[in-house]
């Protein structure tokens, strides 16, 4: 079962807690696919009254800065073991190079990896314990985290609901001028068929 037609059977403040959770957990440095989760219920939010957007909006926010913490608090006591250890347990996701690659790029950016980590899968797991790990100083980290939440989640949330919003009306639009131009096309050919007919009875009488 598709993950949209999945969450239109639960409530909607399941879908909140789900998308919360789901999302923070990722952000804590477990692979989720939460990017997924939410677009999903972004989406069904602009088909269906029943999901607040804006709650939608908030919950993700909420799990993505609140996950990040709890991942920056256990990668900063559990230091680079912990990397080990995730890489045992998940090697697709954290294997030595990929870990070499977040690592090159908290250095070269800085906090800037935590904001910008948020829109690209593989950091969005990384940068909690990363950020952790590499001990950067809290409140830089916060500050990444919190604009990088807001922007990442809500941004989303806004972009895809009036996406699917603009989607659907113009689909029904559509489905409207499909059937105008059905119409159009049915009748223009009666009469063009009905012509031909009426001008072919002379020749015929003529023979």
């Amino acid at each position: 079962m598709h993950v949209q037609e999945w969450l239109e059977t639960v409530p909607a403040v399941a879908v909140y807690a789900l998308v919360g959770v789901v999302i923070g957990l990722e952000s804590l440095g477990i692979p989720l696919p939460g990017e997924i989760v939410l677009v999903s219920s972004a989406l069904l939010a602009s088909q269906h009254g029943h999901i607040d957007p804006v709650v939608l909006g908030a919950s993700a926010t909420a799990g993505a800065i609140i996950g990040d913490s709890i991942g920056y608090a256990i990668g900063r006591k559990g230091g680079r073991p912990l990397l080990a250890w995730l890489g045992k347990k998940f090697p697709k996701h954290f294997s030595e190079g990929h870990i070499a690659t977040a690592e090159r790029s908290f250095e070269k950016w800085g906090m800037w990896a935590v904001f910008f980590g948020r829109f690209v899968a593989l950091l969005r797991i990384f940068a909690g314990p990363l950020a952790g790990v590499l001990r950067m100083p809290y409140w830089k980290f916060l500050i990444a985290n919190v604009l990088g939440g807001i922007v990442w989640a809500g941004g989303t949330t806004a972009v895809i609901y009036y996406v699917g919003i603009v989607a659907e009306s113009w689909l029904k639009r559509f489905s409207w001028l499909g059937l105008v131009a059905a119409v159009l096309v049915g009748l223009t050919s009666m009469l063009v068929l009905k012509r031909k007919a009426k001008n072919a009875q002379p020749v015929t009488a003529a023979e």
